[in-house]
């Protein structure tokens, strides 16, 4: 019985044995050293002190040499995790509204979150979406508009981000502002980019009934060139240009503009940049979305913090943007960037569902979880 306790507890025992023999020895030197002062005494274990034979013999060598390997020798340091590499494919060429996915790669945020992202700008802005749809991109910007007619065409997509939350784009009228009535816009010879323009604001401007009048000129594709339609006078308005920029570049060529704001022609406020994600493939890579979406987050919030320093570090990565029209549209563009890229109005994107359908634009309307998602939640 004594036997079996003693190959049980032994461990302890002799833990306690060596810590009272220690104690001691201590307690013999420390009393040494009082008593002679001029002499130093060495520490030693009292030897005299007598232990079980049967103690000593169940103690084997492997269980006293048996040390963790963790304290031999430090844990190897964990790898980082491997990096996802992103496309993205801009709406049309590089301006200040992109400034929150270049200051986040400028940053270092998307590495951070263990990204790499590749920003391309398209030879025609018409093929972003056909590239996501595709999936020869991973992203791809465009704005509201756009999302919902071509979700309604069958392109699987939706909106993962917010950039800009105002729209960008309004109708460019070449001449002084006046005031403008119905017939007034009715006489105008219209230009367009995009769907946005030709089905949107278009139908805003020209009645049916101007429409099928005999003299009617229908209005024309520009092909993203508008200044040279505007400067060779084949047009008197384009119908969805950009508000920041279109009107300063025409400035140059000598010709005066005015803008009317898409809620002058009320159309429903809508995101004016948002990023998209192939529908097809949201669930199983929700995670690095989310991851992406916090990366431009954090520049956003930086960038207005920091509205100097994010322009500076912006014309310095790309001085291609270092003109007096981009700096000139800086200010108001800060005011419409969005501080939570990820969070989704659903209201705002189901309000024009409904107004696509009033106008006979859509057969349906879409739920919104067919068009716009928060990766945050997913």
């Amino acid at each position: 019985m004594l036997r079996c306790l003693l190959r049980c507890w032994h461990p302890i025992l002799l833990s306690l044995i060596v810590t009272l023999l220690f104690s001691n020895s201590v307690i013999y030197a420390n009393e040494e050293r009082e008593e002679s002062p001029s002499e130093t005494a060495p520490l030693t274990l009292d030897t005299d002190v007598e232990v079980p034979e049967a103690f000593w013999r169940n103690i084997d060598s492997e269980s006293v040499e048996e040390v963790p390997t963790t304290a031999q020798t430090p844990a190897p340091p964990l790898e980082p995790p491997p990096v996802k590499h992103i496309t993205l494919m801009l709406d049309w060429y590089l301006s200040p509204q992109h400034a929150a996915l270049v200051i986040a790669k400028e940053r270092g945020l998307y590495a951070a979150q263990g990204l790499e992202v590749e920003i391309q700008s398209p030879a025609d802005p018409s093929i972003a979406i056909k590239l996501l749809t595709a999936g020869e991109v991973d992203l791809a910007l465009t704005r509201q508009p756009l999302l919902h007619m071509q979700a309604h065409n069958g392109a699987p997509i939706v909106r993962i981000a917010t950039l800009i939350e105002t729209s960008l784009t309004a109708v460019i009228v070449a001449g002084e502002e006046q005031a403008e009535t119905e017939n007034t816009l009715a006489g105008l010879h219209y230009g367009y980019t995009t769907g946005e323009g030709r089905d949107l604001s278009i139908p805003r401007l020209l009645p049916r009934s101007v429409q099928q009048t005999d003299d009617f000129t229908p209005p024309i594709n520009l092909h993203f060139d508008p200044i040279r339609a505007m400067r060779e006078g084949q047009i008197d308005a384009v119908a969805d240009g950009f508000y920041h920029y279109l009107p300063q570049q025409l400035a140059t060529e000598g010709i005066n503009t005015h803008v009317i704001r898409f809620d002058e022609l009320d159309i429903p406020r809508n995101d004016g940049l948002v990023v998209l994600a192939n529908s097809d493939t949201l669930a199983r890579r929700a995670d690095t979305w989310s991851r992406f979406v916090l990366a431009v987050e954090q520049a956003s919030h930086w960038i207005i913090d920091n509205p100097d320093a994010a322009w500076e570090l912006l014309i310095s990565a790309h001085p291609v943007l270092d003109n007096d029209i981009n700096a000139n549209a800086w200010e108001d563009i800060l005011r419409r960037m969005a501080l939570s890229p990820a969070a989704l109005d659903s209201r705002r994107y189901a309000d024009f569902e409904t107004f696509l359908h009033k106008m006979g634009l859509t057969d349906e309307t879409l739920p919104v979880s067919r068009l716009a998602v928060d990766p945050h939640t997913l």
